[in-house]
């Protein structure tokens, strides 16, 4: 027997409004114990999926860059001051979950054969990855529900 996305999708799904503050999203994830969610907008059509990482990424400005090493020690001084100001100052704008999401491109359906599921996830580099029947999350598979269909095959 084949095994399809339906078999070992996780259903039942807390999706979030893309206009929940990035505060809110943050204690929303670990009320939950997870570590992403479906983000949805008004007419509560998936747009898009953010997660602990891009909370991480918007805090820490996540660019890579090698100026810093360009500069002289007061440079990196002063730079570090500015970094923290803009930081100080972000905190009083709420930023949305909108605003930091990615949206969402890829997905499979329920009947999607599990070497499918496998293969996008590994070719994308993704840690989960959508079940949508008819524009609708019906499910996620993630990374650790493929070790667990793994782990049964060797036993």
């Amino acid at each position: 027997m084949t095994l399809v996305a339906s078999d070992i999708m996780t259903p039942h799904i807390k999706s979030v409004p893309a206009s929940w503050t990035m505060q809110k999203f943050g204690a929303f994830l670990a009320q939950n114990g997870i570590s992403g969610s479906p983000v949805v907008n008004d007419r509560n059509e998936v747009v898009g999926i953010a997660t602990l990482s891009d909370i991480a990424d918007f805090h820490l400005n996540h660019v890579d860059t090698n100026y810093d090493a360009q500069m002289t020690p007061e440079e990196q001084k002063e730079a570090r001051r500015l970094r923290q100001f803009i930081f100080e100052e972000m905190v009083k704008v709420p930023v949305e979950v909108g605003d930091i999401m990615s949206p969402i491109l890829l997905y499979v359906t329920e009947s999607t054969p599990l070497s499918e599921v496998a293969e996008l996830m590994m070719k994308e580099h993704l840690h989960r990855i959508f079940v949508m029947r008819d524009k609708k999350v019906v499910g996620i598979i993630t990374t650790y529900d493929m070790l667990k269909v793994l782990k049964e095959s060797l036993n």
